[in-house]
């Protein structure tokens, strides 16, 4: 590849980011005032249909241009690396999951609402999909390990961590005394508030049904995965 497809490739990539953060962060800052206006159930139908088209399209330009640029590293020959990033994906899954504990909200048959957690994984980290994101960043940028992956993962870390402030924010707006309690009670960094013993774990909070779903899904990933970069393959992003 040259360099002129190389950098337009890695151009393009910070535009979908771009593009896919502001309206994924835009909305979401705008939902109390649209709830008002529509009501729950339209407003997530309308943050669907903006969000996931926008994602698809990220993820496939990204899987398709993935080995773009520069090759930074190539450690894929390394037989430890392999099982380590996928041991570092599938405990990436497991920060990412708590989107799936209200699927009847997420799909709207079910009035969507704005949750307060405080157990499981939230006792780990108050931001878990930030840290399953910064998790898979890692992972896949070892795998690969190009200048395009790295400026990917880049962005979508910061993205990520955008949402942190954005997120108890929008949180401290809603709820106010009870989220400052809770953010008392739990910190960002993964573990940190259990270490200052303003937390505590208790692993029995983690025997739910989403955590096999979380491993169910990581397994049919893994299967499906060479069938998906193949399927992908074939749109000429």
């Amino acid at each position: 590849m040259t360099i002129d497809l190389a950098l337009n490739s890695h151009l393009i990539i910070l535009g979908l980011l771009l593009g896919f953060a502001s309206a994924h962060s835009g909305l979401a800052a705008l939902r109390p005032k649209a709830e008002k206006l529509i009501g729950a159930r339209l407003y997530r139908v309308l943050f669907a249909l903006v969000s996931l088209p926008l994602a698809v399209i990220l993820v496939i330009y990204f899987f398709n241009h993935r080995y773009d640029g520069i090759q930074l590293w190539q450690l894929q020959g390394i037989p430890a690396i392999k099982p380590l990033v996928w041991i570092l994906s599938a405990i990436s899954f497991l920060f990412l999951y708590p989107a799936t504990f209200n699927l009847l909200e997420i799909a709207a048959i079910q009035k969507p609402e704005v949750h307060l957690y405080e157990t499981g994984i939230i006792r780990i980290t108050r931001h878990p999909q930030m840290v399953g994101q910064v998790i898979w960043c890692i992972a896949h940028t070892l795998w690969i390990g190009t200048s395009f992956t790295l400026l990917t993962s880049i962005g979508l870390v910061l993205h990520h961590l955008f949402g942190v402030w954005h997120g108890d924010r929008r949180l401290q707006a809603r709820f106010g005394e009870s989220f400052e309690t809770i953010k008392s009670r739990t910190s960002i960094l993964p573990f940190l508030a259990i270490f200052q013993k303003r937390q505590s774990l208790d692993l029995l909070e983690f025997l739910r049904p989403s955590y096999v779903g979380v491993v169910i899904f990581t397994t049919l990933l893994w299967k499906i995965h060479p069938f998906l970069m193949r399927a992908t393959g074939n749109i000429y992003w």
